[in-house]
């Protein structure tokens, strides 16, 4: 591609340029078709609704059967796609940090009982109904690079579509210690640069992220669900009954004809601790603010 106009910004071309060879290399088998197959989805107009319609787009060159061979049997370098996108100028936040943001999005398939490994995804307001309901989709979780402003365009990094049998914490941790390793060999993250913030939804455990993620230079940071109960310090032990004590006795309680002036107080009959007694604590519900 050749520039005409000697004022025009020529970093952003070389980067595109750059980013569609190495996109290129990434595409092992059938690289053509599946090159022009995603040029044809980039540039057509509108939602695609069936991979036919992008054979009759102009960056579509080929033929029908070219297009479902390349999706039958292509095949694409997904490690060094990884890198390469790792390796792309990265959005940052206001004080220059890098921020990525971990979220599941689902694809709801009511309609597709043949379609495999379907998952009950939670979904709200769907169908004019105000309460939340379960429909049978695919979850797809996401790793995006975030930065501040009021613009909403993100930079996807990373995407898996998530099974029946994965631990949901354990594989996005091992997808986040993958990216910032990438980050960091791509020279996007240096030594003395602050931390990577990783922000979580409210569906992710905070600290058991922050214990898989143990390690690595980034900083944890989780929504908190608004049906999560958080203790409160443990009170130190007689602070019940200083406080019971100091409370100021009233003039029935002192002139009661149960008690005789000079006598000792009757003792308070001692609670049954299998009567009305408070329940320990279930071992492990301790919560903790992150």
């Amino acid at each position: 591609m050749r520039l005409l106009q000697p004022d025009i910004q020529r970093e952003p071309f070389a980067v595109a340029s750059r980013f569609r060879d190495d996109f290129f290399d990434c595409l092992t088998v059938r690289g053509d078709t599946l090159f022009e197959l995603t040029g044809a989805l980039l540039c057509t107009d509108g939602s695609v609704t069936t991979p036919v319609d992008l054979t009759l787009t102009a960056e579509h060159r080929r033929g029908h059967g070219a297009m479902h061979e390349a999706l039958n049997s292509g095949n694409v370098d997904v490690p060094r796609l990884r890198q390469v996108l790792a390796g792309l100028p990265q959005p940052e936040a206001a004080d220059g940090r890098l921020v990525l943001a971990v979220d599941v999005t689902h694809w709801l398939r009511p309609d597709a009982p043949t379609s495999p490994d379907r998952l009950f995804c939670h979904v709200y307001g769907r169908s004019g109904r105000s309460s939340d309901q379960f429909v049978p989709g695919w979850p797809y979780s996401f790793i995006a690079a975030l930065e501040s402003g009021r613009t909403s365009w993100c930079q996807i990094l990373d995407a898996l579509r998530l099974g029946p049998a994965d631990d949901v914490a354990k594989t996005t941790a091992d997808r986040v210690r993958r990216l910032v390793e990438d980050l960091i060999d791509m020279g996007r993250w240096k030594a003395g640069d602050r931390d990577i913030l990783i922000v979580f939804d409210a569906g992710y455990d905070a600290p058991r992220m922050a214990y898989l993620l143990e390690g690595l230079p980034v900083e944890v940071l989780g929504r908190m669900r608004t049906d999560l109960v958080v203790r409160k310090p443990v009170p130190v032990r007689g602070s019940h009954r200083r406080k019971a004590d100091a409370r100021p006795s009233t003039a029935r309680s002192s002139a009661s004809p149960s008690r005789t002036p000079g006598a000792s107080p009757m003792p308070r009959p001692r609670r049954s601790p299998t009567a009305t007694a408070r329940p320990a604590p279930w071992p492990g519900t301790a919560s903790i603010l992150v």
